[in-house]
């Protein structure tokens, strides 16, 4: 007899299967948000996050922005993990549509819409990049006037890595508090009106910002618990097995020593075009 293997029979056992079909069922994915199933990008005038208004969809609709020499990870991370939300959409965005090419040139990315057919979102994100991708978008104006007009609607506008410095750019900033990347830290200290605050990611108000790369993950899972609560991000942590073990502990720039800061940034130079 020949047995047919699906991903789903290859993940999940009979009474998975069920529990999961369970959970499945509409109005349980979102039990535990404080402000009810499917309400998103509804802010109120103070500008914190969304209220208890009417439901406006089935789920957040979130768009990540590309541009080019974004940091692959800064943008996939976070897909990875708020796309596992039920009925959420997820959107790459670029300033035009088509293929928009990482820091490193090695990996492109396909942006489904342009920032032209894009006026509302219930999430904004804005990755990072090396120097050249985000002194590119800080000088860009049409860029930094798409991101102010598209926050004055969202739930949470949130960034990765130097994408906080684009955010700052755009004036978001001002008078808030931020993370970024440890090596741009003092740079968004001194040319911005921000407090930089050395955690994985930092919320003021309905902005979210994390801080290199791979803190994306970190600040996407608690996204996704002020979206739908702890449970549904906990159970999401669970579904990609995020659960990180580096065999080396190397990752926090305060514990490394000028040398190692050093060869990691050349690395990271050079490794970009």
């Amino acid at each position: 007899m020949t047995h047919r293997a699906t991903r789903r029979s290859l993940l999940l056992g009979g009474a998975a299967a069920a529990a999961l079909t369970a959970a499945s069922l509409p109005g349980s994915a979102y039990a535990e948000t404080p402000y009810g199933p499917g309400v998103y990008g509804r802010t109120p005038s103070d500008g914190s996050a969304p209220d208890g208004s009417p439901p406006g969809g089935d789920g957040p609709e979130i768009g990540i922005l590309l541009y080019d020499g974004f940091s692959l990870l800064d943008a996939t991370g976070p897909a990875e993990v708020l796309s596992r939300l039920l009925g959420a959409r997820v959107t790459m965005i670029g300033e035009r549509r088509g293929q928009v090419r990482t820091d490193t040139g090695d990996v492109r990315v396909t942006a489904e819409r342009s920032i032209a057919e894009t006026d509302r979102l219930d999430v904004l994100l804005v990755p990072g990049a090396g120097n050249r991708g985000t002194i590119a978008s800080m000088e860009n104006r049409a860029l930094l006037g798409w991101i102010r007009r598209v926050h004055r609607h969202t739930g949470w506008t949130t960034s990765v890595c130097t994408g906080s410095l684009i955010l700052a750019a755009a004036g978001l900033l001002d008078g808030r508090r931020a993370t970024t990347y440890w090596a741009s830290a003092d740079y968004l200290r001194t040319h911005f009106d921000v407090t930089v605050v050395p955690e994985r990611f930092v919320r003021s108000g309905k902005i979210v910002t994390a801080a290199g790369v791979s803190a994306g993950l970190d600040m996407a899972l608690y996204l996704t618990s002020l979206i739908a609560g702890d449970t549904t991000a906990q159970a999401i942590q669970l579904a990609v097995e995020y659960d990180p073990r580096p065999p080396f502990d190397s990752g926090d720039a305060t514990k490394a020593d000028r040398e190692l800061k050093e060869l990691a940034l050349r690395l990271l130079s050079e490794s970009q075009v």
